[in-house]
């Protein structure tokens, strides 16, 4: 993986029971691994969803004669944020000509079978098409999926004709969607490939960088007090991911939540973008936080989601962008520190 997922507890597992994975693909690897659906086979059904955003109810049926692309995604998954700019250009460009694109929002986090926070986070991330809620993860099961993101691609007749599981082949699937196009007797196909520049949380990643990792360094001393409210020290010297805990924090098998302010997570890292999922234990609620990175304000290297001074304000439950390192890539310590009460923190994310 080029990418990777540190949970801040044990465990973290998605909801459902779903044992899904956050998938990013390096510009050389495979980009169609063997999924559950046979190519060629018809469209598995879309029913047992929770629920539609920005369409009426839509059944395969309905999308006979249209080239479609079926997108699963969960709004945590810095993974899937950054194909958002693809398949935003790839609809802006071919929509007329008959591509139709349907998200399946199958959620990662409890946060995320919160309609109104899929409803709020879709809008300000610019998800405007038809997208089927996925909750129960009835969809899910229905394609034998496996991985946020993913893509399947379907040709006017209803038949799998490509997949995309994780990050890059871009210029594949856009050939594809080309041909099927074409296929489909359309003729004003313009077979220049898309430009596509994201920003922020939704801009590639800078893979040359990027080593595989996987983190369960706790290491405030006395280890993980689970269920139960436990004042914690921050370890005096972290190594290349380890992380701690400092202040009175609850940690249970989901989360780490801050019982009081002035609760700073400290985390060795070696990656250009530190995220981190988190936000108020409620919705409407709100908590400061500053950021440093090597004990000082992160300056030009500040996330989106922070000053350069490091300081923001969770109110929504989603990833956060906290750094986004300029110059050399080095092993660097990142601490946060909740100035309120409540703060909840379920994963890292790096890019």
């Amino acid at each position: 993986m080029a990418t990777w997922h540190a949970a801040l507890t044990v465990v973290v597992l998605a909801a459902g029971g779903i044992p899904p994975k956050n998938m990013a693909t390096s510009p050389k690897a495979v980009v169609s691994p063997d999924s559950g659906v046979p190519m060629d086979s018809p469209m598995p059904p879309l029913a047992g969803n929770t629920g539609w955003l920005n369409t009426a109810p839509l059944t395969a049926k309905d999308l006979q004669g249209k080239v479609v692309l079926i997108d699963f995604w969960t709004y945590t998954c810095i993974n899937w944020r950054r194909t958002l700019p693809y398949l935003h250009a790839w609809i802006d460009r071919y929509g007329k000509s008959g591509l139709v694109l349907v998200g399946v929002h199958s959620p990662e986090f409890p946060f995320e079978h919160d309609v109104d926070n899929v409803r709020e986070m879709s809008a300000q991330i610019g998800v405007g098409y038809p997208v089927a809620l996925d909750a129960d993860f009835a969809v899910w099961r229905s394609f034998d999926n496996e991985y946020w993101p993913a893509l399947y691609v379907f040709d006017a007749k209803g038949r799998l004709r490509h997949t995309q599981f994780g990050e890059g082949g871009y210029e594949e699937a856009e050939r594809i969607i080309q041909k099927l196009l074409a296929e489909a007797g359309h003729r004003d196909i313009d077979t220049r490939l898309s430009t596509v520049n994201g920003t922020g949380a939704d801009a590639a990643p800078d893979w040359k960088d990027l080593g595989a990792a996987r983190t369960d360094g706790f290491a405030s001393p006395g280890g993980i007090v689970g269920g139960e409210r436990h004042l914690y020290t921050a370890p005096k010297k972290l190594g290349h991911n380890q992380w701690g805990l400092s202040g009175t924090w609850t940690v249970d098998d989901r989360r780490a939540r801050a019982e009081a302010a002035g609760g700073r997570i400290v985390y060795r890292f070696h990656a250009r973008d530190l995220n981190l999922v988190m936000g108020p234990a409620t919705r409407g609620g709100a908590a400061r936080f500053r950021v440093l990175l090597d004990g000082k304000p992160p300056g030009p290297s500040h996330g989106v989601d922070v000053d350069e001074a490091g300081n923001g304000t969770a109110k929504d439950q989603r990833m956060y962008q906290l750094i986004r390192q300029v110059g050399p890539i080095g092993d660097r310590q990142f601490e946060i520190e909740f100035l309120d009460p409540g703060a909840e923190a379920w994963s890292f994310t790096f890019g």
